[in-house]
């Protein structure tokens, strides 16, 4: 080949790639306008430190915070536990930093969006909330109770991670924390991940029980689709096991009232890496065993989920 013909075919190649970068990037922000528009807020917005903060609050009385999981926002929370807690609470649900309606942060570490969402609470003077947190909300609930004020009066954790786990991450969240996986595939995700994916993936964090219907509809789920809340929450995600190995020695401060709630099940956040040794090791954890429940128990099992943040109330009048 010449040396005129390889600089058209690189020219070719260029434009090519070009052309194709453009319309994932218009693809991208066409999708979020259609979800934004499809799934709007549902609550208020706050601003700390010059960034949005999304809050759904319900009810009148003793304040109650909950914090939702990995990919998800505040709707997951408030649909399951929001009715019945709002009878006798101010319950206060949060989307994370980077999830549903708040914006990311440039430190996306567990005591980073403890301090920022506590910032959010007092904002809307909220006092010694007991802190309800599930899968990777529990954990911020944890970095809250070790660093943030509002000191929280009790917390309750919800198939939470506490422990350093063995091994690796699946390959899927190991992929994004590449230099690939950020410019390429989690832009290509968001633009072309079909719907079924969101439906494949509730069914997975559910098993082995079922979803309620309509589920990712309720909860907004497609939200994560959009390419800034993709990329927070692989960050997010990615950078776990380490802060909670900077975190497990400074356990043995915590000496508020802890409900731990967790399923036998759960092979997301596996029961026996995570709430046995956490409960074992504090005398203020109760850990309660839920035997054949998945990761979320705050739907196959409210009821026990209601009667444990009963409890917890209870123990923090106490304390």
């Amino acid at each position: 080949m010449t040396v005129p013909k390889l600089a058209v075919s690189a020219a070719l190649i260029f434009l090519t790639l070009a052309a194709c970068c453009l319309a994932v990037a218009a693809r991208i922000t066409t999708r979020q306008s259609a979800l934004e528009a499809e799934f709007p807020p549902q609550g208020q917005v706050l601003m700390v430190n010059g960034k949005r903060v999304h809050a759904i609050v319900q009810g009148v009385g003793p304040d109650l915070v909950l914090l939702h999981g990995a990919s998800g926002n505040a709707l997951d929370m408030i649909a399951a536990l929001g009715p019945d807690l709002a009878q006798s609470h101010r319950v206060i649900a949060f989307d994370r930093p980077g999830l549903g309606y708040s914006d990311p942060l440039a430190d996306q570490s567990l005591k980073a969006q403890a301090l920022h969402l506590a910032e959010a609470a007092r904002q809307l003077q909220v006092q010694a909330p007991l802190v309800v947190g599930q899968s990777y909300g529990g954990s911020v609930a944890l970095a809250w109770a070790l660093d943030a004020q509002p000191r929280p009066r009790g917390l309750v954790l919800i198939s939470a991670p506490s422990m350093p786990w063995p091994g690796k991450l699946d390959l899927s969240y190991r992929a994004a924390d590449t230099w690939a996986g950020r410019a390429l595939l989690l832009p290509l995700a968001a633009a072309l991940l079909p719907q079924s994916y969101i439906t494949a993936a509730v069914k997975t964090v559910f098993a082995p029980d079922t979803p309620p219907p309509a589920y990712a509809k309720t909860i907004s789920a497609a939200l994560i689709l959009r390419l800034p809340s993709l990329r927070a929450n692989m960050a997010q995600v990615n950078a776990l096991r380490a802060q909670l190995v900077a975190m497990q020695p400074r356990y043995t401060h915590l000496s508020l009232p802890m409900e731990l709630l967790h399923g036998t099940a759960d092979t997301i956040v596996p029961i026996a890496v995570h709430s046995i040794p956490f409960a074992q090791q504090l005398a203020s954890a109760h850990l309660q065993v839920i035997d054949g429940a998945g990761h979320m128990p705050h739907y196959s099992h409210r009821g026990e989920v209601l009667v444990a943040i009963a409890r917890a109330e209870a123990r923090a009048a106490l304390h």
